[in-house]
């Protein structure tokens, strides 16, 4: 079984807006960390908002956002989920961003990093052959093993009893 790198370092931050500047054609704004603790973002957002160009600005948005590994942020997206998402992709790194575009769950995805991952692999073929191997070789007489399909044993597993998520050099495996 491989395991996920925890090489790359993300650094998510959200760029939030002043709205009432915005409608008044003036940008302004700040990037924020986004894995702050959430009393800290409002924190930064309401001291942003008092030094707003507009007196008295009170409405915001997230008009940008960086580093969240390739994870779509809405708009007005809860600073709550904001900071989970940042800090789970911190601690799990690609693999957890990677489960969460495939559950669209912050709770699903975790639970698959946490119980259902299988490694990050250079294709579905890969691990498919690796786990027959493992698994189902050593059962098979000498002379039977070249006629393995190892493609149809692959289809098989990622039609029901796994699933793959592409990434950066090959799949993230995990199991349904």
């Amino acid at each position: 079984k491989r395991g996920y790198s925890m090489s790359e370092q993300y650094k998510p931050e959200i760029y939030v807006a002043c709205l009432d500047s915005y409608n008044n054609g003036i940008l302004y704004g700040r990037y924020i960390d986004a894995t702050k603790e959430i009393h800290e973002i409002y924190k930064e957002i309401s001291e942003m908002l008092k030094n707003s160009p507009m007196a008295g600005a009170e409405e915001w948005a997230i008009h940008d956002f960086e580093d969240f590994a390739g994870i779509r942020l809405g708009e007005y997206e809860g600073i709550e989920t904001i900071s989970k998402i940042a800090n789970l992709l911190v601690e799990h790194g690609e693999v957890w961003a990677a489960a969460y575009q495939y559950y669209s769950d912050v709770d699903e995805a975790t639970k698959a990093v946490e119980e259902l991952y299988h490694g990050h692999w250079e294709s579905e073929l890969e691990y498919a052959t690796k786990l027959f191997d493992e698994i189902y070789l050593q059962q098979i007489p000498e002379r039977l093993a070249h006629y393995i399909d190892y493609e149809a044993f692959s289809r098989d597993l990622f039609c029901g009893d796994y699933f793959s998520v592409s990434s950066k050099g090959g799949v993230h495996v995990f199991s349904c």
